[in-house]
Formats: C-alpha cells, structure tokens, sequence
C-alpha cells in the first residue's frame, strides 16, 4: 500500500476515534512530514484524499481543519475503518503474516451459501496468522471464488490481499456482513496467538462484498483478546 494511503488511514481513524475533533486545526503539513518521515507531497496527497472524503477542509491562510461531521457520516466511516483489513487497520505498524495453508478446494454447501456461488466450485482456502509489530494478533481462515479474485499468489498472501484486490484488480471493497462472538481458544488457537490455555478470543464470522454487489470473501478471524475492540456510533432517534 502507498505511503500516502496509509497516512490517510491513520489521520481517518484518529478523526473517528476523537483525537482530532471537530473544527480542530490539524498539524501543519511538515508537522506531518517530521512525524511519518515523508516528503511534503506525499502528506499533500494524503489529506487530499481526507478532502475529498469530506473529513477535513482546508481554509487558505490558516491551515486544515477536521469537519463537523454528521452521526451518519461516523457511522459510514465506522465500518470503512472495519472494512479495511490488518494492514490499513495499523498504518504505524509493521504487519506480517505466517501462512499456514494456501490452497484451491472446492466449496461446502455453507462456503458456497455464504459467497453465492455453485457448490462445488473452486475458491481459495487462506488460512494465515497476522503479526503487529511481531505480536500474533489474529488468525485468519479465508475463501475467496477464483473465478472472481484472479490471479491471487503467496506473495499477496504473504502482505494485503485487500490492497491486491483493489490496486491490482481494480476491484473496489464496500461492504460487510459481520458477527462477532467471544469464546476460550482452542489449544491450537492459544499456540497461534502466544496466549495461556483457556484464554479469550474474539471471533468475527464475515462476508465482504464488492461495490457491484459480488461476495468476494467469507472469512473467519480469530483475535487476540486484548487487541480487538468494535467501535459503533449510537443514537437516540
């Protein structure tokens, strides 16, 4: 992923998480270049992208500012934040992953139920465990149609298949169908994710969807307990 997308995740979901608020001046653009150790372009394109997301607004002669956001407008940002896999999740960290199984099966009758397609087709199994900054921090078991995500290798299994997805294939991610439960890990689960046996883990059933509507992936993560946390908006209407 481009360095500038990655600045743009982390100001988005710093914005989001209130540690920049509303009206609120944001750095100066080489506040920024000292902090991400980039050059003045490249945080130029960054809040470029924010603008025209509507996140932040600059005011010539006085700098940037975090907009006024609307509740519907959080909540939408909300889940694009949880839509965006590890790696955008953590911009300022390093992300790596320990594959443990890539393989082409045919689909179950509840894998194919879940990404609409026949049974028996042919889809992707991705099992791996992602690393921040070298903590295991969840693992993954993944199915993706081949028909539909093309031309998927180990070295894009290895790094983001999101940013495979939608700068290689120029498929653009929208959506999700998301559940989530906590249960103890299993034993193997415990040796993936460096915990005690027995302890907690939170586990997210997901479906993700293309904008034109196309389930690209069902998915099952298992996270660390202490480094999952669900942030949703709520109001009284």
């Amino acid at each position: 992923m481009e360095k500038y997308n990655l600045i743009a995740n982390d100001v988005r979901k710093k914005i989001l998480e209130g540690v920049y608020q509303p009206n609120e001046q944001l750095p100066f653009e080489k506040d920024f270049c000292r902090t991400y150790k980039v050059s003045k372009m490249t945080v130029k394109k960054a809040l470029d992208i924010l603008v025209t997301e509507g996140l932040i607004y600059k005011r010539r002669g006085a700098g940037t500012f975090v907009m006024d956001l609307s509740v519907e407008k959080m909540e939408k940002m909300l889940m694009d934040i949880q839509m965006m896999g590890t790696t955008a999740f953590y911009p300022d960290k390093k992300i790596t992953s320990r594959v443990i199984d890539f393989t082409v099966v045919k689909a179950d009758a509840e894998i194919a139920e879940k990404l609409k397609i026949k049974e028996t087709s042919f889809v992707y199994k991705i099992h791996r465990v992602r690393l921040v900054d070298d903590k295991p921090t969840v693992i993954e078991e993944t199915y993706m149609p081949i028909d539909l995500i093309t031309g998927l290798k180990i070295e894009h299994v290895e790094n983001s298949i999101y940013d495979y997805i939608e700068n290689d294939l120029g498929l653009k991610i929208q959506s999700g169908h998301r559940t989530i439960t906590v249960r103890r890990a299993t034993d193997e689960e415990a040796d993936y994710l460096s915990l005690e046996k027995g302890d907690p883990v939170a586990v997210a059933v997901q479906t993700g969807y293309l904008t034109n509507g196309a389930a690209f992936e069902y998915s099952i993560s298992t996270h660390r307990y202490d480094e999952f946390s669900l942030e949703i908006v709520l109001t009284h209407r």
